[in-house]
C-alpha cells in the first residue's frame, strides 16, 4: 500500500484538510496527517473558507480534525507523494525548519507533491519553487514570484500541473485537484 504525508495543522481550511483525506483513504491510501508539535490522537481546529462577495473569503469555525500520526515519527523516505493543506496553517508551519527539510526531500527525489491555497506558502518557504509553474490562493501569488515561481492566475475550482506539482487555488477545486494528484501517483480507477 502507498504512502502519503498530509501536512496540515491549526486552522487549516477544514475542507482542504478533511475532503483531501478522505478521498485519498477511500482510493486506498495510507495516509498520515501530521503537524509539527503534536502527536498520534492529538486534534487540530480547522477554519472554514467561503467565499461570499467579500474583497477576501469569510472564515468560521470549522471542524477538530485527529490526527493519525506523530510528526516526530515521520521518516520522509516511507512515503510516495505529499499534500499540503491550505488555510491559515501554513503562514506558522513554514517557520518549522524539519518541516521545511521534509517538503524539500520530496522535490530532491521527484516524488508526487500537491499543495491548495495557502499551502503553497509552505512551498516557497521550503525555496522548492525557483523555474517552477504552480497556481496558489491569489493572494500568495505575490510570494510565489519572489521566490522565483511562475505564479499561474486560474480560476478557483482549476489545477495546475508541472511536472511532479499539483496546485489549486482553493477548495472548489477538489474533484480536479485530487484526480491530477492521483494521476501523478501512478493511480488508476476503472469504472
Amino acid at each position: 500500500m502507498k504512502k502519503i504525508l498530509f501536512l496540515t495543522g491549526d486552522y487549516t481550511e477544514d475542507y482542504e484538510t478533511m475532503v483531501p483525506f478522505q478521498m485519498l483513504e477511500m482510493v486506498g491510501y495510507e495516509v498520515h496527517t501530521v503537524c509539527p508539535d503534536k502527536k498520534e490522537g492529538d486534534s487540530i481546529k480547522t477554519a472554514i473558507h467561503d467565499f461570499e462577495g467579500d474583497q477576501t473569503y469569510s472564515e468560521k469555525p470549522g471542524h477538530n480534525f485527529v490526527l493519525n500520526y506523530s510528526f516526530d515519527k515521520i521518516n520522509v523516505e516511507d512515503y510516495d507523494g505529499l499534500v499540503i493543506a491550505g488555510g491559515r496553517a501554513p503562514e506558522y508551519l513554514r517557520l518549522n525548519k524539519k518541516l521545511l527539510e521534509h517538503v524539500q526531500y520530496f522535490f530532491t527525489v521527484n516524488k508526487p507533491v500537491a499543495a491548495i491555497c495557502h499551502g503553497i506558502q509552505i512551498l516557497t518557504a521550503a525555496n522548492v519553487v525557483k523555474g517552477r509553474k504552480l497556481t496558489a490562493y491569489p493572494a500568495v501569488g505575490p510570494e510565489v514570484t519572489l521566490a522565483g515561481g511562475v505564479f499561474q492566475s486560474i480560476a478557483a475550482d482549476g489545477v495546475f500541473v508541472d511536472g511532479n506539482l499539483v496546485t489549486s487555488p482553493a477548495w472548489p477545486a477538489h474533484p480536479s485537484f485530487i484526480r491530477e494528484f492521483l494521476k501523478i501517483m501512478g493511480a488508476t480507477i476503472t469504472l
